[in-house]
């Protein structure tokens, strides 16, 4: 009679690793108990209750045995399918047979067609497709509690990616759970091994579309390894994607698994090489980041973090991610013109995400500093910053500040300029603080050191609303006035030192809109200084004597000046304006 038990391909290794062993056991405890156990005398000398229920016993088992060894596992893919189905309200299909192998210190599974569908909003597009699956898991280690897998081999994968503007992301099986920003973690896998994979990305909410290939094979050539190439777009611009890693074998959780990353796109090059510090679990690694580009502000595009507008840039620093938590330590590089380093630490808090930083500066360029306020930046062939307001007749900048993207996120930041280079202004030292959140922007506070004098005070901008509005308050101590008036001939015009202040507010989107719309006040004192005596007599009544008087450098005394002003739709009207010198009428 033929024994449908040869037919399985792994009887032979039950029968022999297993149950030959296990009745070999049985006998040798059996002997040991009938020769040295006076306890058990009903087991040395059985009666026939005892025999009838160890023959049940082993009966039962043995059918079990029989039963899983006989069983056709493709009679449970459609019950599989229906309950993964209801679960997580997708369409889940097993469409190709199934084979599983339990009798083993590793069982194994093996699908031939595995179909996830998409969500309900999204029912056109499979999420996951895979024409192969293979995988094992180590026995001993999931008796003790925790899950470990020899192998998993996955054969021409499909996956189709979509994330919506509000938040709605298919891969997620369960929507209703919260996003702890994390990262994906896996068990760990021994062996890991992708032909053939394919993943399409459909981000609709920072506008990115990428096709990309992914292969994980053994061997040391160029073809070994985890591969993963894609290209796309990104606001319209184009984009690629490449990571590199060796092969996944013999992987462990204790061994660092290495991997190089490169992402370009929108005018930004971001090259990463770290390692997976637990390998499978992609919420730890530590990388070296090298990041380049022509805008700061680009980068929102590719990491959804908000930064100002910039100069030409180069950083390099340290990458680390712990969970929800990525640091950027120790960066140096140059932004512009001027040198730019620190530490940047980007955490989720709730729902939202939240950025602190702590920037520094040992030479700063002041038109690089231009550009965060919507300057056009120009780095000349000298290495020097050129910025200007970005439209012809305007003095002030009117690029437009994007309120969604200062939304998004809450955050902090510190930043300090220990010697600027020469200016116009005589500007020596820079010192900004800001605080992000829910949408409104406080600065505080905004300081710039002259050589002599200092202009300190505070912003906040409101960007809940579609046109941000804005309030300033600015105070100027000490500020001496032949920084401001020319001087004729070599000899200043005016001398002595300007107090003043400035409260704005108002709406609009860019600087000069803002300046353009503001109500308020500005004044400006001079407790005492010094005036040519012909712009006195120009400024005066006596006009024609101070035309007879500009080649003449004798000067008088300002005893007290006064200016003060009054804002309404950007225009200044003065309502106080006093300048007491001493006589000068000859």
């Amino acid at each position: 009679m033929r024994n449908p038990l040869k037919e399985k391909p792994n009887w032979l290794v039950v029968r022999d690793r297993a149950l030959t062993p296990a009745g070999a056991r049985m006998r040798e405890w059996r002997d040991w108990v009938v020769e040295n156990d006076p306890l058990y005398a009903a087991a040395r000398r059985p009666g026939p209750p005892e025999k009838i229920a160890a023959t049940v016993t082993l009966l039962l088992i043995a059918g079990i045995v029989l039963f899983l060894l006989l069983f056709d596992w493709n009679l449970l893919r459609g019950p599989i399918g229906r309950w993964a189905s209801a679960e997580y309200d997708r369409e889940i299909e097993l469409n190709g047979d199934l084979d599983v192998n339990l009798f083993s210190w590793t069982p194994s599974a093996r699908v031939r067609g595995l179909r996830i569908g998409g969500p309900d909003w999204a029912r056109d597009q499979d999420t996951l497709t895979v024409e192969d699956l293979r995988a094992s898991i180590r026995l001993r280690a999931l008796l003790a509690g925790h899950v470990e897998m020899p192998l998993v081999a996955v054969t021409r994968p499909r996956a189709v990616l979509i994330a919506t503007d509000d938040g709605r992301q298919s891969w997620r099986l369960d929507p209703d759970a919260r996003d702890t920003g994390e990262g994906l973690k896996l068990p760990p896998i021994n062996r890991l091994l992708i032909e053939e994979g394919q993943i399409s990305l459909d981000e609709q909410g920072r506008n990115i579309r990428l096709e990309a290939t992914i292969n994980a094979r053994e061997g040391s050539d160029e073809q070994g390894g985890f591969h993963l190439d894609g290209e796309g777009t990104i606001n319209g611009t184009p984009l690629t994607v490449l990571v590199r890693g060796g092969p996944f074998i013999n992987i462990r959780r204790d061994r660092p698994y290495a991997f190089h990353g490169e992402i370009a796109g929108v005018g930004a090059r971001l090259v990463a090489d770290g390692s997976i510090t637990r390998p499978f679990d992609l919420g730890r690694f530590d990388a070296t980041l090298r990041m380049q580009g022509r805008d700061l502000a680009d980068i929102y595009l590719l990491t959804g973090i908000t930064t100002p507008n910039t100069p030409p840039y180069r950083l390099a620093g340290k990458l680390t991610r712990d969970g929800a938590k990525f640091s950027f330590a120790d960066f140096t590089g140059r932004v512009g013109s001027s040198d730019l380093s620190g530490d940047i630490v980007v955490d989720k808090v709730g729902d939202r995400r939240r950025v602190d930083a702590e920037l520094r500066s040992r030479l700063l360029d002041i038109d690089d500093l231009m550009a965060v306020l919507g300057a056009e930046p120009r780095v000349t062939s000298a290495g020097n910053t050129v910025a200007s307001s970005g439209a012809p007749g305007r003095l002030l900048p009117d690029a437009p500040l994007d309120v969604r993207r200062l939304r998004v996120m809450d955050g902090t930041l510190r930043y300090r300029a220990a010697q600027v280079k020469r200016n116009d202004l005589d500007v020596r030292q820079v010192d900004i603080g800001a605080d992000l959140k829910s949408g409104v922007l406080a600065l505080d506070p905004v300081a710039f050191t002259f050589n002599r004098g200092e202009l300190r005070g505070t912003a906040k901008i409101n960007a809940t609303r579609d046109t941000p509005y804005s309030a300033i308050d600015f105070r100027l101590r000490g500020y001496p006035l032949e920084s401001i008036i020319p001087a004729r001939g070599g000899v200043p015009t005016v001398t002595g030192q300007a107090l003043g202040r400035a409260r704005l507010e108002g709406s609009g989107a860019s600087v000069h809109d803002f300046a353009a719309g503001s109500k308020g006040t500005v004044s400006l004192v001079v407790p005492q200084g010094r005036m040519r005596a012909a712009f006195a007599e120009l400024m005066g009544v006596h006009v024609l004597a101070g035309l007879f008087k500009l080649d003449d450098a004798s000067t008088a005394e300002i005893r007290c000046a006064v200016a003060d002003f009054t804002v309404s739709g950007g225009t200044a009207t003065a309502k106080t304006f006093v300048i007491d010198t001493t006589p000068v009428v000859a």
